[in-house]
């Protein structure tokens, strides 16, 4: 094989493995259309828009799937609805993220206090009181949560009417 196609096959080469390396973005630049959509499901959240919010969050990862502020929107939402399991999945996706994430440790925390974790949301207060050394809104907002207890699985069913 001539010299001249073998260079220019390896300059190829070299070129489509540096290629993808170069477009990369940094970890902490988020989409600005994932952050508008953000915006959106929070005004649709404000509103009692749940479920609009929900799906505008998703959206927003789907359009960047490193967007944690969107983890922990979804995660405040299945709490409204009373999906804590789920609030604690979406919280530790963004945690992935971003392990110091204060609001992604207090939503996450209220959830385990609703499912009767005591104990683990504790830990999650002393975490946060880590992260947030001067102090952070998502503290007392946490330790208010761990004060009043579960709501949710501390509540009994209603009776249901007897049938024969």
């Amino acid at each position: 094989m001539p010299l001249l196609p073998r260079l220019l096959l390896i300059g190829l080469a070299g070129f489509a493995l540096a290629a993808p390396g170069t477009a990369q973005r940094s970890d902490d630049e988020i989409m600005p259309r994932s952050v508008e959509l953000g915006r959106q499901g929070k005004a649709l959240y404000a509103a009692g828009k749940f479920e609009e919010a929900q799906s505008l969050f998703e959206t927003a990862l789907a359009v960047d799937p490193r967007n944690r502020f969107a983890y922990v929107d979804i995660a405040r939402v299945a709490e409204r609805q009373h999906l804590y399991g789920k609030a604690i999945r979406m919280t530790n996706k963004a945690l992935q993220l971003d392990p110091n994430d204060a609001d992604a440790i207090a939503v996450q925390g209220e959830a385990m206090v609703e499912l009767g974790a005591l104990p683990r949301a504790q830990a999650n207060f002393v975490k946060l009181q880590q992260v947030c050394a001067k102090g952070c809104p998502q503290l007392a907002q946490l330790q208010a949560a761990i004060s009043r207890g579960p709501t949710v699985a501390s509540a009994k069913p209603a009776p249901s009417p007897k049938t024969n």
